[in-house]
């Protein structure tokens, strides 16, 4: 019994490992840090598997337990959230794209990069984001919201920016 258990949590549980340590990274800010926290929330996750319902969503389980973690660790969000590495830069067709998506990703606050990141990155519904974040879906969609638009002003400002300079005859590296 505790081996079927187990061979069904490795099915259904590991195959997230490597989501739940990207957004443990951008957390934590730390790759040692990342690694523990992923480990104690399969940890936990194991420990709470006879909660699991099958007929529920195992990866927004995992990513609820992993928000849980770290908020019980006594950390919070707030400014913790780690700037994205010039090498996730590279990989986007414009690395100068990359680097100004990158800024504008920086300059919000916490709790808009979480939902961003849950969101865009990782593909959550807002539904999941709200349960992964317990909070009301109402304020997922707020922070959704306001999140796009700061991202949006950000960019905008910094390509009037550019182009102001480039029509002074200023160089823009």
């Amino acid at each position: 019994m505790v081996a079927a258990r187990q061979q069904e949590f490795e099915q259904v549980a590991l195959p997230h490992a490597r989501a739940l340590l990207r957004v443990a990274r951008r957390l934590t800010g730390r790759s040692s840090a990342a690694e523990d926290l992923v480990q104690e929330t399969l940890l936990s996750a194991w420990r709470g598997f006879h909660q699991f319902r099958p007929d529920t969503n195992i990866r927004a389980w995992l990513f609820r337990i992993l928000f849980n973690t770290f908020y019980g660790q006594g950390r919070k969000l707030s400014g913790t959230i780690v700037p994205l590495s010039p090498a996730m830069a590279a990989r986007t067709p414009s690395a100068d794209d990359a680097i100004e998506v990158r800024r504008a990703l920086d300059g919000l606050e916490a709790d808009h990069q979480a939902v961003l990141l849950l969101g865009v990155v990782e593909g959550f519904t807002c539904r999941e984001m709200a349960e992964i974040l317990d909070v009301p879906i109402g304020t997922v969609m707020s922070r959704l919201s306001r999140a796009r638009q700061a991202m949006r002003r950000s960019l905008e400002r910094r390509e009037d920016e550019l182009l102001r300079s480039a029509g002074t005859g200023a160089t823009v590296s």
